[in-house]
This record gives structure tokens, C-alpha cells and sequence, in this order.
């Protein structure tokens, strides 16, 4: 007799780490996704050098936890693997969801909204977007690209008045030349108007690069 799969919708605990205050004084909310094998906590610290009194800065995790290089090693998370994808994708966007309607009421009625997502976090944020359709005024790709398997064309008017960036190092190892193209094209294929942002560094947050394309943003 072959055994059979199943699923079951359950209850958890999800963790964020947060920089900031919740508050009406809030002006500028960000919401920033990890990549792959890193923890909210120590994620979140990448953004200190954008931090004022009108800022909050939510890091949520993902939901899959594991020892990075062995049993003993950093505990890190994941957002997604090909093994129950869809679910992973429902649970974190749920996540997401819950994150988004709790803290941005507590803001400034015309708070700014940020969204950037880190390597693997890019598609967690699209994902997230493409499902529930927040209200939000900026999306930064952080070394990741747009998934492949979602229709944007369709949603062209949602995306008309945000805008939307693309980061990338110039010596990240996982943005190879060929990549770049591929990336390239992916961001035209799916007709949405994406600014690049080269800078000078590998795969990570650059706090130099970050700080300096934000400065710009507030100042343009």
C-alpha cells in the first residue's frame, strides 16, 4: 500500500525583530525580508545607519529554522523550498499579512511605506504583494530578482505610482554577468519599471549603498 500526503493548517509563533518605536510619530515604515540562512535579528541591524525618530523598521523571519553547516552550527531561517512551496508561500504572505495590518495603523495616517527583500526575500516580498496587494510607496530587490511564475502585466495599473529599485553589487558572486542579463530581461519581460542601483560590493545589505540610495530618495 503506498502512503499518502497530507496537510493541515496549524497555528505557530512567527518572530520579527524591529528597529523604532510604533507610533503615530511614524512617518516612514519599512518592511524588510532576510535571505536565505540569516535570522530577523541580526538582519534588521543592517538598517541602523537609516534610523530617526519618524522610522520603524520590521524584520520579519522565516518560518523555517535549521543549523547552518551541520547540527551544531547558527541557527538561520529560510522562507521556502520546493517541498510544500505553496503552503510556505500561504503561511509567511499570512505572516506578512498579520505583520502589515497591526503596525500600520499604529503610524502617521500618511505614513511612507518601504519594502525591501534581501536575495531569497525578493520573492517573498513580490509574492507577498502579488497576493494580497498592499498599500505601499517603494520596493527594493535587493540582489534577487522578480519571480518568474507570476503575470504582472495584468496588474500594471496597481504598480503604476510606486517606485520600484533594483540593487546589485558589483562583485556579488551570485550576479554573474549571464545572471544579470537573465535578471535583465526578467524585469522587462514583466513590464513594471524598475530603477537599477549598482553599487560597489558583494551580496549583502550594504549599509554605504543603502544609506546613499535612500539620502537620494528623500532628497529627489
Amino acid at each position: 500500500m503506498e502512503s499518502s500526503l497530507h496537510a493541515l493548517p496549524v497555528t505557530r509563533t512567527a518572530h520579527y525583530a524591529m528597529l523604532g518605536k510604533p507610533g503615530p510619530q511614524v512617518k516612514k515604515l519599512w518592511l524588510v525580508t532576510h535571505g536565505y540562512g540569516q535570522l530577523a535579528k541580526t538582519f534588521v541591524n543592517r538598517f541602523t545607519g537609516i534610523m530617526d525618530e519618524e522610522t520603524l523598521i520590521i524584520a520579519p523571519e522565516g518560518l523555517s529554522r535549521f543549523y547552518w553547516g551541520g547540527f551544531d552550527g547558527p541557527v538561520v531561517a529560510s522562507w521556502m523550498t520546493r517541498e510544500g512551496r505553496l503552503d510556505e508561500i500561504a503561511d509567511f504572505c499570512n505572516m506578512l499579512d498579520q505583520l502589515y495590518a497591526l503596525y500600520v495603523p499604529q503610524c502617521h495616517p500618511e505614513v511612507e511605506i518601504i519594502l525591501l527583500g534581501f536575495s531569497q526575500g525578493t520573492a517573498t516580498q513580490v509574492r507577498w504583494i502579488m497576493r494580497s496587494f498592499p498599500k505601499f510607496d517603494y520596493l527594493m530587490l535587493w540582489a534577487g530578482q522578480l519571480p518568474e511564475d507570476l503575470s504582472y502585466e495584468p496588474h500594471l495599473e496597481y504598480f503604476a505610482n510606486k517606485k520600484l529599485f533594483f540593487a546589485y553589487g558589483d562583485e556579488d558572486p551570485f550576479i554573474t554577468p549571464k545572471r544579470k542579463v537573465l535578471m535583465d530581461q526578467i524585469l522587462r519581460d514583466s513590464k513594471l519599471s524598475f530603477q537599477p542601483v549598482p553599487y560597489a560590493g558583494v551580496h549583502k545589505v550594504d549599509r554605504k549603498a543603502l544609506k546613499a540610495w535612500w539620502t537620494n530618495i528623500k532628497q529627489s
